[in-house]
Formats: C-alpha cells, sequence, structure tokens
C-alpha cells in the first residue's frame, strides 16, 4: 500500500509533464504549413520529388598558373564577369570558391541537363581558356528549389561581385 501512495502521484506527475511537453512542442510549429505549390513545382522543373537534374562542376587548378599578377588579376574579374552572366541567363545556379587553397579551387552547379551544355558554357569562361582552371563535370540530381537562389541570393547581398 505504501508503495502505491508513491507510485500513483508519480504516475500523475509524469502524465502532466507529458501533456506540458506535448503542449511545448505544438508551439514550436509553425502556425501555417507550406503546401506543394504546383505552379512553383512547374517553374523551377521539379520533380515529384522536389528535385531536378543539374551538372556540378568542381573548378580546378589548371596546369597554367604561371601568370603575373596583373594578368592573374584581370583573369580573375573576367572568371567572376562571366560567372554572373551565367547566372543571369539561368544557366549557373551556384557558384563560389572552396576557402583551404587546395587543388579543387571552388564549385558550379548549372542547371542544364548534359554534360555536353555544361562544356559548352565552362568553355566561355577565360580562366578555362587561359588554363589557369579546368572543369571536373558530373550529372547531379538535387532540389528543384535551387532556381531560386539567385533571387534570394540579391536579397542579402549588400555588395555585386
Amino acid at each position: 500500500m505504501n508503495t502505491l501512495k508513491i507510485i500513483i502521484p508519480g504516475l500523475i506527475l509524469a502524465l502532466c509533464a507529458c501533456q506540458s511537453s506535448k503542449k511545448e512542442q505544438t508551439n514550436l510549429q509553425p502556425s501555417t504549413a507550406l503546401e506543394y505549390d504546383s505552379l512553383l513545382a512547374a517553374e523551377v522543373g521539379a520533380d515529384d520529388y522536389g528535385m531536378r537534374s543539374y551538372v556540378i562542376a568542381n573548378l580546378i587548378a589548371g596546369p597554367n598558373r604561371s601568370q603575373d599578377s596583373v594578368e592573374a588579376s584581370r583573369l580573375q574579374r573576367a572568371h567572376l564577369d562571366n560567372i554572373a552572366r551565367m547566372a543571369e541567363e539561368g544557366t549557373l545556379v551556384l557558384a563560389g570558391p572552396f576557402l583551404d587553397d587546395q587543388e579543387i579551387r571552388g564549385i558550379y552547379v548549372f542547371a542544364v541537363e548534359t554534360i555536353e551544355e555544361a562544356e559548352a558554357l565552362t568553355s566561355t569562361d577565360p580562366a578555362i581558356q587561359a588554363g589557369r582552371l579546368k572543369m571536373e563535370l558530373r550529372p547531379w540530381y538535387g532540389s528543384a528549389a535551387l532556381m531560386k537562389l539567385k533571387d534570394l541570393h540579391t536579397q542579402v547581398a549588400r555588395k555585386k561581385i
């Protein structure tokens, strides 16, 4: 009997704690859940899983990196201008350098279906043309939401490249 006097209040406290915990979890949920948007899915080329095909590129240090600082700077500016052009066209959805100064210098994610299309785009890069960079291209399957990245980036960037 003494054991029940200890167990029953303990069970009541445990049940109250569980109910309180459920309320706290519910309050953490957004008040309105986002729903599937068929128009947005079509706009970004999403399949039923919200995904699409891309080509991802590793930008690798090329065989010709012996330019003087003036020429290297000119090539870098032309490289960045080319990135901006492809982003504006919508063929390049993500680009950026790695920060560790290794052989793989950066990445691109192209919104194209084939390696050949990505090769045509990479051949327009002055740093590739000069041999300062080379590309390793691979097909990739990722979120179609990346197609909206440029718009979001514009909203958070105070300065342009």
